[in-house]
């Protein structure tokens, strides 16, 4: 298949509420009052930039309704601090989970904006106490802050680096233990999880996710699909995608039509059984 780029298109997400629920989610808005199947994940479950995310192809092949929960640049913690979204899950029969980012979560070290979780909102006494010379309030966002620990500070920002990652399975761990039906765990990237999360840099995303700790997950979802993305979706580029100039550098970050329909094969396949 082949798929010509869009340039200046603009997608209509369709946003929408559910509940009394604060987060907007992309439409079109579906009836939770029948059988469904719900997707909780960030931008690449959300579909930014693609007309058609595995959800929605998803939804195509199994003949059930998928409803998309998907929140750009979220962390857990968007999910677990939203009553609605919990209730949505709860009455699921399946539940969809992408794995994401460990650093988009409020934590010992600091605090992100409960529903945009990418927002640096604060450092705590402890994180203040460990890097001195760090004048926190220069940063708005938990990629930039990282970076900048993890360049000035190194040998500290493993401390911090280990402390997301424990961070990150607890708060799994409590998401799906309230989630009682059938849970899949999605890892969608352009790499499978490494053996071990790197010792410097911040590493692929989903950052600081390594092997290790999906296993540690394995005992409390039914399966785990991992999505990698082949050679040839990832050459695809942003071809088929939908953005503007301004966000073309944006969009390159992210995987394209093509790696969504290889993420919405691989579902099909556990979630048709």
């Amino acid at each position: 298949m082949s798929y010509e780029k869009m340039g200046t298109e603009a997608l209509d997400y369709m946003p929408c509420r559910y509940g009394d629920s604060r987060l907007l989610f992309r439409g079109p808005m579906r009836n939770l009052d029948q059988k469904y199947a719900i997707f909780l994940g960030g931008t690449e479950t959300y579909g930014k930039f693609i007309a058609k995310p595995f959800p929605d192809l998803v939804e195509k092949d199994i003949n059930r309704v998928c409803v998309n929960f998907g929140c750009v640049n979220a962390g857990v913690d968007v999910f677990l601090s939203d009553p609605t979204v919990l209730l949505a899950a709860q009455r699921a029969e399946t539940v969809v989970i992408q794995v994401m980012g460990a650093q988009n979560m409020s934590n010992r070290f600091y605090r992100v904006h409960p529903r945009r979780n990418d927002r640096f909102v604060g450092a705590s006494d402890v994180m203040k106490t460990v890097f001195r010379e760090i004048d926190f309030t220069e940063f708005h966002f938990t990629r930039h802050m990282l970076g900048t620990l993890c360049a000035r500070a190194p040998d500290r920002y493993a401390m911090l680096r280990d402390e997301l990652k424990q961070a990150w399975i607890a708060r799994m761990r409590l998401l799906l233990s309230n989630v009682p039906g059938r849970k899949v765990l999605l890892w969608f990237a352009g790499a499978p999880p490494a053996e071990a999360a790197l010792q410097t840099g911040l590493g692929p995303d989903p950052m600081f996710v390594d092997r290790a700790m999906i296993d540690a997950l394995r005992p409390l979802v039914d399966d785990v699909v991992e999505a990698v993305a082949s050679a040839e979706a990832q050459k695809q580029n942003c071809n088929g995608m939908h953005f503007n100039e301004l966000e073309r550098a944006a969009a390159k970050r992210l995987l394209g039509p093509k790696a969504h329909q290889e993420a919405a094969d691989a579902l099909v396949k556990v979630l048709s059984m």
